[in-house]
């Protein structure tokens, strides 16, 4: 059997824990926090990772992770995941969708050919309807952020005695 990671935690240390592993936004972050309250138990890896539902590995990496860089190490960093076909911050993107869009109001495989041309991409149509959805909410918030304080609240339309 391999010698176990014990880590000593302070008070303010384990209260940051708790307070993540209670309040965390994402379920992962909590989830990590739990796994550190736990190893702080003198827990094994194994004992932590059938708690928690995962590998030992992983319980060492995040532990390894947790004591280089503290409870921020713990929490996601930005960047992961696939990056998106289409982007709502590439103007390249938004003009060419708007002007296909304009040209082929009703049909969606004419536009996704085009954009297929111009773009050099290759997307389902429903990625395009994504896009295009987020494109109309993101304008609608947009408008709505323009219009907040311009309207007058109504006169109450009480009668004099």
């Amino acid at each position: 059997m391999g010698k176990i990671k014990i880590i000593e935690l302070t008070d303010e240390q384990r209260a940051e824990l708790e307070n993540g592993y209670r309040k965390g936004k994402s379920h992962t972050f909590r989830s990590r926090c739990q796994m550190m309250l736990l190893k702080s138990e003198k827990r094994t890896s194994t004992e932590v990772a059938e708690v928690i539902g995962c590998c030992e590995m992983v319980i060492n990496n995040w532990l390894t992770r947790y004591l280089e860089e503290g409870i921020e190490g713990l929490r996601t960093r930005a960047g992961r995941g696939r990056p998106p076909i289409l982007s709502q911050q590439n103007p390249d993107h938004l003009n060419k969708v708007k002007d296909e869009i304009e040209k082929h109001p009703n049909s969606v495989k004419t536009v996704i050919a085009a954009l297929s041309e111009d773009l050099d991409l290759q997307m389902h149509p429903e990625t395009l309807k994504r896009f295009l959805k987020k494109m109309v909410t993101a304008s609608v918030a947009h408008e709505r952020g323009l219009r907040v304080g311009r309207w007058k609240p109504r006169e109450s339309k009480k009668k004099p005695f």
